[in-house]
């Protein structure tokens, strides 16, 4: 299969060798040239322009940083230029209203497309075991999947349009919930004379087991390797998971629903990334409490 890559960065550069590994071939855009060159590395072919890159393809994959420039790259480059029976895949995290504007602009033009976020982070991109949540049509959905099994473990029909995004931001901020109770708790536990390794062996298999404690422990030299072993370096960073929250928090307004303990979260992690921590891993608020 011919498929466009738009967006190489920590995750997206990952995701594009994967889909040549599976026998893919894979034509990538970035802005930056060093991602360009580690594309061309992994044995995709560089263009200049989107619209060069998404010529000809039977399958266009982004990778992008926010809702607007994901709304400019397909109403201005792919929608148009890519070819109508080309199924449009994006993977960026982005605002359920943003993602459902977009695929129905592809709609109107004749396209497929579909919202497919992800969960694992730089890990898994590289490794291939991502999770995608997936929303848009059943068609859509069985096309995309085709693509997205080259590079996750997992691939999940969330439910219509925005349905992915929807999902993704629901799980992250449990996630970030859950991270900063960990952290709590952990640095509560050695406080009051515990071993921090008892204090794992029993919380991974008592009631307060999470992925955070089980997956991701925030403490170095507990559990398996975790960023917290490489002086929070890579991973999942702060500044992503404020991100995450903050649309979070903008999609439990337009809900109504009062996400008190979501709200929180981002207030911890907007003045952790306001301290200079946004490029560090998420598990690193451990270090504030």
């Amino acid at each position: 299969m011919k498929i466009a890559f738009i967006g190489l960065g920590n995750m997206g550069g990952g995701m594009a060798a994967n889909l040549v590994k599976e026998g893919h071939a894979v034509r990538a855009f970035d802005l930056a040239n060093e991602a360009l060159d580690a594309a061309r590395n992994n044995g995709c072919e560089t263009f200049a322009s989107v619209r060069e890159a998404v010529e000809g393809v039977d399958a266009v994959v982004s990778m992008l940083p926010n809702g607007g420039i994901v709304k400019s790259v397909f109403t201005s480059d792919v929608i148009g230029t890519a070819p109508t029976d080309a199924i449009l895949i994006d993977c960026s995290t982005i605002d359920v209203a943003t993602a459902r504007e977009v695929e129905q602009l592809a709609a109107d033009a004749g396209y497929a497309m579909v919202d497919a976020p992800v969960s694992g982070g730089i890990a898994a991109a590289n490794a291939g075991t991502l999770t995608f949540m997936v929303g848009g049509s059943d068609e859509g959905f069985e096309r995309a999947k085709a693509v997205l099994e080259g590079m996750g473990k997992a691939v999940i029909h969330a439910g219509g349009a925005g349905a992915g995004q929807a999902a993704k931001i629901c799980n992250n901020m449990m996630l970030g919930i859950h991270m900063i109770g960990t952290c709590e708790a952990f640095t509560m536990a050695q406080r009051l004379g515990l071993d921090p390794k008892v204090f794992y062996d029993i919380a991974s298999v008592s009631s307060g087991q999470s992925w955070s404690v089980t997956s991701y422990c925030p403490l170095p030299g507990v559990g398996p390797t975790t960023p917290a072993d490489n002086g929070y370096k890579g991973g999942f960073a702060a500044g992503l998971m404020l991100k995450d929250l903050r649309l979070a928090m903008e999609a439990a307004e337009t809900a109504g629903v009062d996400a008190q303990m979501g709200r929180h979260a981002r207030e911890l992690y907007e003045a952790f990334d306001a301290a200079g921590n946004g490029g560090r891993d998420f598990s690193a608020i451990i270090e504030t409490l």
